[in-house]
């Protein structure tokens, strides 16, 4: 097995041993703990919240790392071995939590995150991954942070101790990500990739079928390719944004006795199974739809399956963590880190590993975008405290 995964595997299961333990003693003797230990517990809370914080952003900064130089086709079959990779982590969590019981409502975020993951491949073809990024990561911030600060959806609206700094972070948040879209990238498609894909015949009807990387938004304009990709991002930072407002909904009905989510779990790692699980199954069913389009000839390469596990082990990873940092911090301070810090690691690799970005103006803009990616992650950081 490669060492990179075992090495996550063990993080996971270590992480999410702590987590569940600490949660089983909150539960064991929450009743019995005095007063004067309050302060303690929200040290230690805040503690838990930023280290799930920072381990999301990295993992979700470097997820895609693994897939860079490896022929993904048309993405189709590179989603259904992501997916499958997430579901595997859920199903890990699930036996370290014993099982917690299964809310079906929380498919539905788990199937509104596919839907919104579909639209990646069609984006990044039409106006490229910095853009796509850009532009989904801050309706996904926008939507996600707002949502939980005004009680959107049906969900309480959640407070913090400093909303004028908490605003002020999100916003600064908002801004880094404009920043970035300034940095001109330099991306060289690999060369040494996979040309045929495993399940297209290399000769039909007695003609050589040469397998290309194209699809429907090639035959594009330019002005059309720049609107169709802007609007599938605005509506992948949407469906982003919105996954977790079914966790969200539930553990906010909970305390009411006529709701049928009435005494439903706070931990929002709880809910880890059930989400997962509706991203395998509405990706499979995607899938599946996708390949009798193709009349059951799908790209699929198989160069591509170890990566493509490998980046849905880490994305698992970085959502659980995610998970536990909106349990821990609260969504409206995790939602402005979690969006925009993956940007400015991400933009790291680019640097130091991958040579993307060039050029003394660019770094210039790099570095100011990074300032303010900090900045506004310690305003928020500290809106909670």
């Amino acid at each position: 097995m490669n060492p990179y995964l075992t090495a996550f595997i063990v993080a996971l299961v270590c992480a999410l041993s702590t987590g569940a333990d600490q949660h089983l003693d909150k539960e064991n003797w929450l009743s019995d703990r005095p007063v004067e230990s309050n302060s303690t517990s929200n040290s230690s809370d805040l503690t838990y919240g930023f280290i799930s914080c920072a381990v999301s952003a990295v993992f979700f900064g470097s997820n895609f790392v693994p897939v860079k130089k490896i022929e993904t086709g048309d993405g189709m079959f590179f989603q259904w071995i992501l997916c499958a990779a997430i579901w595997t982590v859920s199903l890990v969590v699930n036996i370290i939590l014993n099982s917690p019981k299964f809310w079906p409502l929380v498919m539905l975020g788990g199937a509104i995150w596919a839907t919104g993951n579909v639209t990646v491949v069609p984006i990044v073809k039409t106006i490229g991954l910095g853009l796509g990024l850009l532009i989904w990561a801050s309706f996904n911030l926008l939507l996600g942070w707002a949502s939980s600060r005004f009680g959107w959806f049906g969900i309480g609206a959640e407070t913090v101790s400093k909303p004028v700094l908490n605003y002020c972070g999100a916003g600064v948040c908002l801004l880094s990500a404009i920043v970035f879209f300034f940095v001109k990238t330099d991306v060289q498609r690999s060369t040494t990739s996979e040309e045929t894909p495993l399940l297209i015949d290399h000769v039909v009807n007695a003609e050589t079928v040469v397998a290309t990387d194209d699809s429907w938004v090639d035959a594009l304009s330019p002005r059309m390719k720049r609107l169709v990709g802007s609007f599938l991002a605005v509506v992948a930072g949407l469906l982003y944004g919105s996954s977790f407002v079914p966790v969200l909904y539930i553990k906010n009905h909970a305390s009411d006795p006529d709701s049928p989510y009435s005494g439903a779990s706070q931990f929002d790692l709880d809910y880890v199974f059930a989400q997962y699980s509706g991203i395998f199954l509405a990706s499979t069913v995607y899938f599946i739809l996708y390949c009798a389009i193709k009349r059951n000839k799908p790209q699929v390469f198989p160069k591509a399956v170890l990566p493509g596990f490998l980046s849905g082990i880490m994305w698992g990873v970085a959502t659980c963590c995610w998970f536990l940092a909106n349990h821990y911090l609260s969504a409206v301070v995790s939602f402005p880190i979690i969006t925009t810090v993956p940007g400015l690691i991400a933009a790291l690799w680019g640097v130091l590993v991958f040579k993307e970005v060039k050029g003394c103006q660019n770094y210039i803009v790099l570095i100011f975008a990074f300032c303010l990616v900090i900045s506004g992650a310690l305003m928020t950081a500290f809106s909670k405290t």
